[in-house]
């Protein structure tokens, strides 16, 4: 139960959840997209790696193979060049069979200084091929040597050296026809396995019978430089492993395998029954590559029976002639092994790290989401409001986006409010106003009539009569009637504005000069404050002078015993210029300031105003798509700021302000 209370409080709101999903999503595609490209540059290392110990190891065994030939190489020439040799072949040729054992002995204290090994043959022969010693090292067969070797005319490298006096060092295929005289043919033979992805053809038909040899060919020369025998020593790889066991030990190489065409006939290479893969042949993808071409294959490649990191190189004769193949390898396996353990790690910490990520991200996601529980309140907030409710308010518990989120929503509510006041006071304007239009055209007519009447009886009437003070009572009541009825038509006609450019200081200016005349009896001094950088606005000027000449005259009644007015100009905020109207007088009471806007509402006694003064102030600044506010408070003065777009906006009719009559523009005061 506490378990599942502790994960219902840990994923209390989708969001939560889906900030947990995401999170390990993000973290797990990473993660597999990082485990990937990790995994491919480690594998495509280890490959370069094991690549570049192929190479290695190549290098190693053409090492051990040259130092092999050069072995060979180093104990022919010196026996060709023993002076005791030289004398007893050249002592053979005048027919002086007594020196053979001499020779033999010579032979056989060279072999002693040197570390020939393996199936290996060396014999000393004059110009007339004759047999003068005989050593040979069989691991099958060891018999008597014999006397002579009957055909020599399969060796066509031996009559090179006698005929041209240069010595051979080379890998060559050695007959069968000269093997079986030297008693290597059971050495040399091999029988060919079937094995898989082999071509189907033999590349060399010489494969199964002929040896493949290590053979160094010197010539002896006489005194005179006469060529008058050679020295032959050849190594017989067929069915000998000295060479590829010590490649493998002394160089760490895995495996090591020489090919007489594409045939084994001596490697390291072992079968599933555990012996040597002698008699299986190479792949058919190296051979087209390395007889095909003439190239080294190195990669992949299928060995007897799996798949080895492999390098074969071409093994030529003295011609040139691509006659067998020098091969190094590693299993595949062992390198997949490390591969897979690699990517098996891989998989582990990947796993491992994306749920460490799910326990980091749970908590984390929690104090994310936790202020957006505090929407609640916003939500239940938003549905009053849209039930009607205004005056819900909403606590601002924290800070950051939550809190500023809070602030917002009850400013937002604010300036519901203000625009909705302000709505109601519009419907109040266009219901007055469209009143104020009915009534006036109604009582103009009937007052018109009811002066005249009146004045007429004043005047026929004796002037000592009884009635001449009631009729002069009708006749200013019926005019004071037809001063509020004009008021109410002036109220009712402001719907549309007649912009034009105008420099606003100019016309402030020349209201304060007809003001000043008007009353210059009065103890009122007019200030200007102008900006000199103001821009030409369009406006309505015969509107703005209205409201100007209103907001002064109201002023001057604020100030009964006299006063300053001082009228400001700024070219500010951005894209409206502000106007400033303060006076000194007694001031307007806070609790009236919401009121002064209002049709019909004045602070003035009783027969000295209508209340629409400031009502026609508000409908003129807002067709001018402006704001109009007041600061004041008891005997401190008042300011009016006016705030006037520089360009003006076109109303369209469903944009004006309703009530305010026909399609009048207000004239000049």
């Amino acid at each position: 139960m506490i378990r599942n209370n502790l994960l219902r409080e840990l994923f209390s709101a989708p969001y939560q959840l889906v900030l947990v999903v995401s999170f390990s999503s993000i973290a797990a595609i990473t993660i597999a997209i990082g485990a990937l490209a990790t995994s491919k540059t480690i594998s495509d290392y280890l490959t370069d790696a094991m690549n570049e110990r192929i190479a290695r190891d190549m290098q190693l065994a053409q090492v051990f193979y040259n130092d092999r030939l050069a072995n060979i190489e180093s104990i022919t020439t010196r026996i060709s060049k023993d002076a005791i040799v030289i004398d007893s072949v050249q002592k053979s040729l005048i027919g002086d069979e007594n020196l053979n054992d001499l020779i033999s002995l010579q032979v056989q204290n060279h072999l002693l200084r040197s570390e020939l090994g393996g199936n290996h043959l060396l014999v000393v022969i004059n110009k007339n091929k004759d047999l003068l010693t005989w050593n040979k090292q069989l691991n099958y067969v060891k018999d008597t040597q014999p006397k002579e070797i009957e055909d020599w005319s399969s060796f066509k490298i031996l009559e090179n050296v006698l005929l041209t006096g240069q010595a051979i060092t080379s890998t060559e295929v050695v007959p069968s026809t000269f093997l079986n005289q030297v008693s290597f043919s059971e050495q040399a033979r091999i029988m060919i396995l079937e094995t898989p992805k082999a071509a189907p053809e033999l590349v060399d038909p010489r494969e199964g019978t002929d040896g493949l040899g290590l053979i160094s060919i010197s010539p002896i020369n006489s005194e005179a430089g006469e060529t008058i025998g050679a020295v032959l020593t050849m190594h017989i790889l067929n069915n000998d492993f000295t060479l590829v066991d010590k490649i493998r030990q002394v160089a760490g190489v895995d495996t090591a395998t020489i090919f007489l065409g594409d045939l084994r006939v001596s490697t390291n290479v072992m079968t599933l029954e555990g012996e040597r893969a002698i008699g299986t042949r190479v792949s058919e993808e190296v051979s087209q590559v390395v007889f095909g071409q003439g190239k080294e294959f190195v990669g992949q490649a299928f060995v007897v029976n799996q798949d080895y990191i492999t390098r074969y190189d071409p093994i030529q004769d003295h011609s040139g002639e691509v006659i067998g193949i020098l091969y190094v390898g590693s299993k595949q396996a062992s390198f997949q092994r490390l591969v897979n353990l690699f990517n098996q790690r891989i998989v582990l910490v990947a796993i491992g790290t994306i749920f460490l990520t799910i326990l980091i991200a749970t908590p984390v996601s929690h104090v994310v989401t936790w202020p957006l529980k505090q929407l609640k309140s916003l939500v239940e907030a938003n549905q009053r409001v849209a039930e009607g409710d205004m005056s819900v308010r909403v606590s601002v518990h924290t800070r950051g986006e939550i809190g500023l989120l809070e602030s917002s929503f009850n400013s937002m509510l604010d300036t519901l409010q203000a625009t909705q006041d302000q709505l109601i006071q519009t419907e109040k304007l266009a219901s007055i106003g469209q009143l104020a239009a009915g009534v006036a055209h109604e009582l103009n007519n009937p007052l018109g009539t009811i002066l005249l009447y009146s004045d007429i009886l004043l005047n026929e009437i004796p002037p000592d009569s009884s009635q001449k003070k009631d009729l002069e009572i009708i006749i200013n009541e019926t005019k004071r009637c037809k001063w509020i009825v004009s008021t109410l038509l002036e109220f009712a006609r402001h719907n549309q504005v007649n912009a034009q450019s105008t420099d606003l200081n100019c016309l402030i200016q020349y209201v304060v000069e007809v003001e000043e005349k008007h009353f210059e009896e009065e103890l009122i001094e007019f200030k200007t404050e102008f900006d000199k950088n103001l821009p030409e606005i369009q406006i309505d000027p015969g509107q703005i002078q209205q409201v100007l000449f209103n907001l002064i005259e109201n002023a001057i009644e604020a100030m009964p015993k006299g006063g300053s007015i001082t009228i400001r100009t700024r070219n500010e905020p951005a894209e409206m210029v502000t106007i400033e109207i303060e006076d000194t007088g007694v001031g307007i009471p806070p609790e009236q300031l919401s009121l002064l806007f209002k049709p019909f509402y004045t602070t003035k006694p009783m027969g000295k105003g209508v209340g629409l003064g400031l009502s026609i102030v508000y409908g003129i600044i807002k067709l001018h798509r402006g704001q109009v506010s007041v600061q004041s408070s008891a005997d401190t003065g008042t300011k009016f700021i006016i705030q006037l777009p520089i360009k003006h906006q076109s109303i369209n009719n469903a944009d004006q302000i309703p009530g305010f009559g026909n399609n009048q523009t207000l004239g000049m005061r």
